[in-house]
């Protein structure tokens, strides 16, 4: 014990350091209360009879900042200033992002770049991402651990389990990932675009998902402008170890020809964190407008448009992601009316209505036609069952100027009076010779008896 105490002198456990890694593998920059909501949510719901906020905050985020001291102490983590409210922000080493990117089964240069401005005024945009990933996952507690707490706070830890789920866990979730429109991977050019977040969830339906996140500081023009660098990567192609020139995002991400209602290229969802002075719904419809040309598609017929070498932009906020979650209306795809859940707002539910109902109006034809078709079926005029198809159109196929023997018959009845016709023939033909033989045999008869009298 004495030895194990010297190794992690904070006494934090292997499970909660590898817990700790993962999360600061993927988010590069948190506090530990962010660390603890993600990987132990139970604790947010124990040690609510302490009397403060702040007692109570400090009770249940005591393991993950003991795992933090112990991931210092081995040169894995470090210090990286203190956000606006004061919390003490945390980020890896070099070696502490190896150590992460074995825990995460990811390769170097899976693991993306550090996050803007951490550890510097505030690391802001790094807690909004953070925040919209925690929010995208909606880490639901296990009531097992929450036994034994008061009974208002048993009643919340269930109200979170009882909300809508969210998607996926920390490990399809990364951030700040280059997307080059020159250079490669892993030597991105100059004036890439970085995604804040992308999201790898096909069991959700998503097999890739983009995520933009702002704290409405910056410029219309300036966000509008990450997206033509995101249309510069989804255009570029490269060759694939197939020898075939594709789209370069399909060569890292392994989405089988994806498409997002008819749209060409991957959605991105743009977050804004009410912070800075811009107005989030003002900032939403201005980038809307700077950016039409990238998505806005074209009218086609059945009253829906079509999306083909588009890329889905869509909206929310931040408080509406928290309050609604994916599943509710919490997004605006830019184009459109109302506020959808994620899967309609990346998709094209009018296109999807539209070709339902084709579908079934061609359905609804073959029905009629079929209906009518077995009005019209000839019925056996032997047994009274009606013709299988087969029967019917050979009882109508008129070939070498033959035509059917029996076209009033099915198949059954046709081939028991082919073989009564043919046994009638056949009776027939006996007794033709029969009675072609018969003046032979009296003649023959006759003859013998004079022939036998001249004998004797």
């Amino acid at each position: 014990m004495a030895g194990k105490r010297k190794t992690n002198e904070a006494g934090s456990s292997t499970g909660l350091r590898a817990d700790v890694l993962r999360a600061l593998g993927v988010l590069k920059a948190a506090t530990a209360d962010q660390i603890q909501r993600l990987s132990s949510p139970h604790l947010t719901y124990r040690h609510t009879t302490k009397k403060t906020a702040a007692v109570r905050k400090e009770a249940r985020t005591a393991s993950h900042r003991g795992a933090l001291n112990d991931l210092r102490r081995h040169g894995l983590s470090v210090d990286g200033g203190r956000t606006r409210g004061g919390e003490e922000v945390r980020l890896l080493t070099k070696d502490g992002l190896a150590a992460a990117a074995i825990e995460l089964d990811r390769g170097p240069e899976e693991m993306g770049g550090m996050p803007k401005s951490a550890g510097r005024s505030g690391a802001s945009h790094a807690m909004t991402v953070n925040e919209t990933v925690l929010a995208m996952i909606r880490p639901k507690p296990d009531l097992d651990l929450v036994a034994g707490e008061p009974a208002e706070a048993v009643a919340a830890a269930r109200a979170c389990v009882d909300a809508p789920d969210g998607i996926g866990s920390i490990t399809s979730y990364a951030t700040e990932v280059a997307l080059p429109a020159t250079g490669t991977w892993k030597n991105p050019g100059v004036g890439c675009a970085w995604a804040d977040i992308v999201l790898i969830a096909p069991e959700a339906g998503l097999p890739l998902l983009f995520i933009e996140a702002d704290n409405c500081t910056e410029e219309a023009p300036v966000i509008a402008a990450k997206f033509d660098k995101y249309m510069r990567h989804f255009r570029r192609k490269v060759k694939d170890t197939d020898g075939q020139d594709k789209p370069m995002w399909r060569t890292r991400w392994s989405a089988p020809d994806p498409r997002w209602g008819d749209a060409s290229h991957p959605p991105v969802v743009l977050v804004f964190h009410q912070v800075g002075k811009r107005t989030a719904l003002t900032q939403m419809e201005r980038v809307a407008d700077l950016t039409r040309e990238h998505w806005q598609g074209r009218w086609a017929e059945g009253g829906f448009r079509i999306y083909d070498g588009k890329m889905p932009i869509v909206a929310t906020t931040l408080e509406l992601l928290c309050e609604h979650g994916l599943a509710g209306p919490a997004f605006w795809r830019f184009g459109r009316e109302g506020y959808q859940n994620l899967w309609d707002a990346i998709g094209n539910p009018r296109r999807d209505a539209a070709l339902a109902r084709r579908a079934e109006d061609a359905r609804r034809r073959q029905e009629q036609e079929a209906a009518e078709r077995e009005t019209q079926r000839p019925v056996c005029g032997d047994c009274g069952q009606k013709f299988t198809d087969d029967r019917w159109k050979a009882s109508t196929t008129v070939g070498w100027g033959r035509a059917d023997s029996h076209p009033h018959l099915c198949d059954d009845c046709k081939t028991r009076a082919i073989e009564a016709e043919r046994k009638a023939e056949q009776a027939e033909h006996e007794r033709q010779e029969q009675e072609r033989q018969e003046p032979e045999v009296a003649q023959a008869s006759k003859a013998g008896g004079w022939l036998g009298r001249w004998r004797s």
